[in-house]
């Protein structure tokens, strides 16, 4: 096993929370040819986190917490034979990634692998220095409607519009930095287009990442938890349908406040990505001066305070503790 070239590379589905990554991922996962993880989270908390892994008691570190995290740990089916295969090449955790997944594909019969993980598209300079022949595919979505989807799923305007907003805007901002400078390994899929156009758009990302198209990503029949959307922003997989019930749907759920803030502070991104900034219809509990005295002021700070954290390394990259099973005696 080792890193794959070509048509044989890693598929990584990136994007923020809501944004329709799970659909993306039940897509892909029904492909004949490809093996779907999701929210390994292994950019995001392993990578680079215990040093050298030519050092063995560094290697023993990372692969003690990675047996640890429910997430990787069923993809792991021979850990001896994982660790005897990594000892003969390079000590890079690109290296030891793709030889830990590849066994989860080889499981499967299948000759690729892919990973779902919110986020990824933060790393991805990163993840092409490690895996230069992977094929990256980021999901974006309305910002209006992605908060839209949090209020509904939270009912709690207390989330915050504006820590939203932190993440929509750093997100688009990688995108836009990844499809800059690796062209050819990064392909940018709007959310609204897979809804609409199920078939068109995954035709498209099938020819990006060298992937026959196969009439089973729409079924979604192979995607593990079939049937259940979890904590996606769809209620179900339903074979053969892709819902747009949720496309335009911030019309009917935001608060007149947070669809103008919203449109405020990513306006031009927006436009970027084909969303067109509309008029708010404001209400005398909801009104434009009242937004202006209070809203806009109080959630702009919050927005400042959420991107200069992000700045000075808020991010957490070391994987929380509480997320690993207890140690075995």
């Amino acid at each position: 096993m080792s890193a794959r070239q070509g048509s044989n590379g890693p598929v990584l589905v990136a994007g923020a929370d809501r944004s329709g990554t799970s659909l993306m991922f039940a897509m892909l996962a029904s492909h004949p040819d490809l093996a779907m993880v999701r929210r390994t989270n292994l950019w995001r908390w392993f990578h680079g986190g215990y040093g050298d892994l030519a050092d063995p008691v560094n290697l023993d570190r990372c692969l003690h917490d990675l047996l640890r995290y429910p997430r990787v740990e069923r993809q792991i089916d021979d850990p001896a034979a994982l660790i005897a295969e990594f000892r003969r090449g390079e000590p890079t955790y690109g290296r030891l990634f793709d030889l830990l997944l590849q066994q989860q594909a080889d499981r499967a019969g299948r000759r690729r692998w892919g990973d779902k993980s919110l986020h990824t598209e933060l790393y991805v300079p990163t993840v092409l220095a490690e895996l230069p022949h992977a094929r990256v595919v980021q999901m974006v979505r309305d910002p209006r409607d992605r908060y839209a989807s949090v209020v509904r799923r939270y009912e709690d305007r207390g989330k915050g519009v504006a820590s939203a907003m932190g993440r929509w805007l750093r997100s688009t901002a990688a995108m836009a930095r990844n499809q800059r400078l690796f062209p050819a390994h990064v392909l940018t899929v709007r959310y609204e287009d897979l809804a609409r156009a199920p078939e068109t758009t995954l035709r498209r990302v099938c020819a990006f990442v060298e992937a026959d198209y196969s009439p089973e990503l729409l079924a979604m029949g192979g995607a593990p938890d079939h049937g259940a959307g979890g904590n996606s922003s769809f209620e179900r997989f339903e074979p053969g349908i892709v819902s747009t019930r949720s496309v335009g749907r911030f019309r009917e759920v935001l608060d007149p406040r947070d669809l103008a803030f919203i449109q405020a502070v990513a306006g031009r991104r927006m436009r970027e990505f084909g969303y067109v900034v509309e008029p708010v219809t404001w209400s005398p509990t909801a009104s434009r001066a009242g937004y202006l005295l209070t809203e806009w002021p109080v959630q702009g700070v919050r927005l400042a305070g959420w991107l200069a954290n992000d700045r000075l390394g808020g991010r957490r990259r070391a994987v929380p503790t509480d997320r690993l099973s207890p140690a075995s005696a």
